[in-house]
């Protein structure tokens, strides 16, 4: 293995400008890590919002951004059983790995064996998107069969995933989304559409169960006010939800906001969703990492169909 490698460093915060295409030093693994060759990693509105400054996770300068990772396993920890050299694997990493690279240092109880299903180029666009829609929907609502459940930005890289997610579980899906990703939504599911530009949800939605809010501002409070007594509204949006626990409470109804978390478990719970058919992953464009400003500036503009992904 080469001891140096490309990568995407960060010395300031600011623009997409500040993404600089680098030559840095290779990671080896500690004895509970994995090195991991990278095939696919992508963008996610959280880099863009930690490469701005305005997200509320914590960073250091200078960093590599990133937080989704497909690749190859090329070495691992001398206390590491799970995988060996060679092995496929994709998943979310931490700490905040810095996947914008060729070579990635991973917490092995962190990976998951790529689904056999999906090529790298999705596996590595599922893991942080994929596992904010099943801890969303899964873990916190406890969505269940027949209920009715609605999804905002429903084209996007959660939102699509939620959607297919919600289906599986026999869930009655109302999403959000322009007119133009309409039809691409049925045909992952959706049983109910809205077009935002031109109805307003909170009217056109009624009697709805679990929200899970992909947009934040004013989208959480209005929210509420499509839920049954008791419903559920779970938001993406952490560092700013526009809606509090207090709010929903005095109205007898719940607000969880989801933290995505690592996890092993969820991802393989995803991969056979991937491998029974019942999950898609639409990636919308792959780019090559020397182009990850390009990448942060065409997610920052929105409309992203699913998933834009950078391939070193």
């Amino acid at each position: 293995m080469p001891a140096r490698m490309h990568a995407i460093r960060q010395r300031a915060f600011g623009g997409p400008e500040v993404l600089e295409f680098v030559e840095v030093d290779r990671p080896v693994p500690g004895p509970d890590d994995v090195v991991v060759r990278v095939l696919a990693t992508s963008v996610n509105p959280a880099d863009w919002k930690i490469r701005s400054g305005t997200a509320a996770l914590p960073v250091e300068l200078p960093f590599v951004p990133g937080f989704d990772v497909a690749g190859v396993v090329e070495q691992v920890g001398d206390q590491v059983t799970r995988f060996r050299p060679g092995d496929e694997v994709h998943g979310m990493p931490t700490p905040f790995a810095g996947t914008y690279a060729q070579y990635v240092r991973a917490p092995a109880a962190d990976m998951a064996t790529k689904p056999a299903a999906l090529d790298h180029i999705r596996a590595g666009a599922l893991p942080s998107v994929g596992l904010t829609a099943w801890q969303a929907l899964v873990g916190i609502a406890r969505i269940q069969a027949g209920q009715r459940v609605l999804i905002h930005a429903a084209a996007g890289g959660i939102g699509h995933l939620a959607v297919q997610i919600a289906k599986a579980y026999g869930a009655h899906v109302i999403g959000t989304a322009r007119a133009t990703n309409h039809a691409f939504l049925r045909d992952l599911g959706a049983d109910e559409l809205i077009d935002y530009t031109v109805e307003d949800f909170a009217t056109a939605a009624r009697d709805v169960d679990v929200v899970l809010d992909n947009i934040g501002d004013t989208y959480g409070v209005r929210s509420l006010d499509t839920l049954v007594p008791g419903g559920h509204l779970v938001s993406a949006i952490w560092d700013h939800p526009g809606v509090t626990a207090e709010q929903a409470a005095q109205r007898g109804l719940r607000f969880d906001p989801v933290m995505v978390a690592p996890s092993a478990a969820d991802l393989e719970e995803l991969g056979k969703l991937v491998d029974r058919g019942l999950l898609r992953v639409h990636v919308e464009a792959t780019l090559p990492l020397r182009d990850a400003a390009k990448a942060h500036e065409r997610s920052q503009a929105g409309s992203v169909r699913g998933k834009l992904v950078l391939v070193p």
